[in-house]
């Protein structure tokens, strides 16, 4: 019988994993509507600065100077970041098996994600991750953002674990297989129930 390698580190996405997208086009095509911005507009100047702004390379002010106050507007900076902040919302059921997972396996767990700072920090901070996420390799963070590979190589030097001791949860197919050609297991993250039987067939207690 195979012996199944024990996993002691959980690296984990944010958005689409955890919470909900922090600054997707949903949440773009609302600030549009909600703010009477040309949807359009405003994509292009986002796709063509997002990477930099991820990478934290751009304070948020200096994002939205781009994106959105490049031209005069009859609201405020502080409006728009409230909107932008308030489009994240917990995904509970997953937080809390989260939490009981690293209770359960005395797991060491890492969020390696693309997110901006200041957006970063935000859901971090009201999500309470802090009380379970023992590290942070965040693009904004290490200036590095996924697909490149150099993310996961520098989590793995910062946990000081072999990639095979590692499940990476994830909602992103490429992420996902990037992850997996440094020999990280890696499970393309569907819903709660598919997840946790995955974790259970890498010999992890779920329950």
């Amino acid at each position: 019988m195979k012996k199944i390698i024990p996993v002691t580190t959980l690296f984990l996405d944010i958005g689409g994993v955890m919470l909900s997208n922090g600054w997707g086009h949903e949440s773009r095509r609302l600030a549009a509507e909600a703010f009477n911005l040309n949807l359009s507009e405003m994509e292009e100047r986002h796709h063509l600065t997002f990477v930099t702004y991820e990478e934290g390379k751009l304070t948020l002010k200096e994002y939205l100077n781009r994106v959105v106050f490049y031209q005069k507007r009859t609201f405020t900076h502080d409006q728009f970041q409230q909107f932008m902040f308030a489009q994240s919302t917990p995904y509970t059921e997953m937080i809390e098996f989260m939490r009981k997972v690293k209770e359960l396996n005395h797991l060491k767990i890492a969020v390696v994600n693309n997110e901006a700072r200041e957006l970063n920090e935000h859901r971090i901070k009201k999500f309470q991750l802090n009380k379970f996420v023992d590290f942070y390799i965040s693009s904004c963070f290490i200036h590095f953002r996924k697909p490149d590979a150099d993310i996961f190589r520098i989590a793995l030097d910062i946990a000081q674990i072999p990639a095979e001791h590692v499940a990476y949860i994830e909602n992103t197919q490429m992420f996902v297989d990037v992850a997996r050609d440094l020999g990280i297991r890696s499970i393309l993250h569907k819903d709660y129930l598919s997840t946790s039987a995955e974790l259970s067939l890498m010999g992890l207690k779920v329950e």
